[in-house]
């Protein structure tokens, strides 16, 4: 999350205001960021790209995208692509196929070579669908789930606030032991001890996903009653730095859940978890 994603202030549902209206007050805004750091991206061993100048494209909705200058670009590995797309707000988009031996990763890059005025910093500059890379670095590190938002931001604090978590009137957890976790453009979430978790209504599920900040969180399915919930709760067993005050901590999607915070039940917030 970040500027344009979530409800951060140029995203499209912002939680706070502005002292004037943000031109446009809807659609897309756009920024383009220099990044400070070399970035590398490699398929089957061999670098796609290594630069030093490297932008972050933000957009109303969406996660920040690194943008790569052509002259960055490894072009004997790319292979021009007949597909095309169109933004509103950036205009026609070319794509390129990636071929590394007998290895393609079709229509993995794309760039605007007449991008429409407002976005006209795009020209001379590659995007790359993250999943289609093998390995991206940040200087010597390799880096995991998307780009990292220097505009992000993950705070924990302990709190004795009693936390309470139900769904069709089963009650699944009470504590007060919880770990808030605040990040940017999100809800606050509430990790909780196991030993205050309804363990028994738990079962585990086979989804895993990766946050570029927190690490590989494991998912379980919740029954309440006769209804299954599906990937209801999760965990992060090994988190990066970002969640190692969440170790082993069970967080349950308060979009999903009623969720009781001194005892008074709170609104469930709108996101893409909420279905």
């Amino acid at each position: 999350m970040g500027l344009t994603s979530g409800s951060g202030p140029f995203g499209a549902r912002p939680a706070g205001r502005f002292n004037f209206t943000p031109d446009p007050p809807t659609g897309s805004a756009l920024y383009f960021d220099p990044v400070p750091y070399r970035l590398r991206g490699f398929v089957a061993g061999e670098a796609v790209f290594d630069t030093v100048d490297a932008k972050l494209l933000y957009e109303t909705g969406h996660l920040p995208l690194y943008y790569i200058p052509e002259g960055d670009l490894q072009h004997d590995l790319l292979e021009q692509s007949d597909r095309h797309t169109r933004c509103p707000h950036k205009g026609e988009a070319s794509y390129r196929s990636i071929r590394v031996g007998d290895r393609l990763e079709p229509d993995a890059v794309w760039t605007y070579p007449e991008p429409l005025a407002p976005a006209a910093f795009l020209a001379g500059h590659a995007a790359f669908y993250w999943g289609q890379l093998d390995e991206w670095f940040v200087e010597d590190e390799q880096v995991f789930g998307h780009p990292r938002d220097p505009y992000h931001r993950i705070d924990t604090y302990g709190t004795s606030r009693p936390v309470r978590v139900s769904v069709d009137g089963e009650m699944l957890a009470e504590s007060t032991r919880a770990v808030a976790l605040f990040e940017s453009g999100l809800p606050p979430r509430f990790y909780l001890p196991a030993e205050d978790v309804r363990m028994e209504l738990l079962e585990p599920s086979e989804t895993k996903t990766r946050c570029a900040y927190k690490g590989v969180a494991s998912y379980w399915h919740v029954r309440a009653g006769e209804t299954l919930h599906d990937d209801l709760a999760w965990t992060y067993e090994e988190p990066d730095d970002d969640g190692r005050a969440i170790r082993d901590l069970i967080c349950f999607f308060n979009e999903r859940v009623d969720l009781e915070l001194d005892g008074r039940r709170q609104d469930r917030p709108v996101t893409q978890w909420s279905h």
